[in-house]
């Protein structure tokens, strides 16, 4: 798939769940039951332990879902990333080397920011789509919604804080897919063999994002 088609895929799908987890086997448990939650894209971050051996293993036995790599601070382990197969590249912040890079592979990239100029810079830099991270802790749907004022051309998903709650406002806000944490990717439901309770959450976010997508 090329870089155009992941993007659009992205958008399509309209949730990026963030994996976040203490071992590789609960990291793939959460893959799993968020994909059986209709949920078919994933960002496997750079913190969970084998983190480059989870996204090989999904990416080799899950052909179906959008693989991608979370958490990457660097060209370095962006490169690695790439070769192991990951369809896009995530970070909490911006590095000018690494959206270089992607840019070179052509592989999708989304770079965190959060100030006007952050997301200026990120998106002059050839960042596909920006990481508004924290999104919460600045105000949530009001501010992606102030962001998208002056940058309507500018793709943005927000991250943290994301919620059922207000998945629905932060679409409505403009944001072209959700990043969700822990809300849905719940390691602790996984620990406590309650699998179908993840994948329960996935398949509301996925119908609160199908229901705003009809209206258009």
């Amino acid at each position: 798939m090329d870089r155009t088609a992941v993007l659009e895929r992205i958008g399509q799908v309209g949730v990026l769940p963030v994996l976040r987890a203490s071992t590789s086997d609960a990291a793939m448990a959460l893959a799993d039951a968020i994909a059986e939650g209709g949920i078919a894209a994933l960002e496997v971050t750079m913190t969970v332990p084998g983190a480059i051996g989870v996204m090989r293993r999904l990416v080799t036995e899950r052909p179906e879902l959008l693989i991608g790599a979370g958490t990457v601070l660097d060209p370095e382990t962006a490169r690695m990333c790439i070769l192991e197969g990951a369809q896009f590249v995530v970070s909490p912040a911006l590095n000018l080397a690494t959206v270089s890079l992607c840019r070179r592979y052509s592989v999708a990239v989304l770079s965190g920011a959060l100030t006007p100029t952050e997301v200026i810079t990120a998106w002059q830099a050839g960042t596909d789509i920006i990481k508004v991270f924290p999104a919460s802790a600045m105000g949530g749907a009001k501010y992606l919604k102030s962001l998208k004022a002056p940058l309507p051309q500018v793709e943005l998903i927000p991250t943290g804080g994301v919620s059922l709650s207000n998945a629905r406002e932060f679409l409505e806000a403009g944001a072209f897919a959700l990043g969700v944490g822990a809300d849905l990717a719940d390691e602790k439901a996984i620990l406590e063999g309650r699998a179908k309770d993840v994948s329960k959450v996935a398949e509301q976010y996925v119908s609160i994002v199908r229901e705003f997508q009809s209206t258009f």
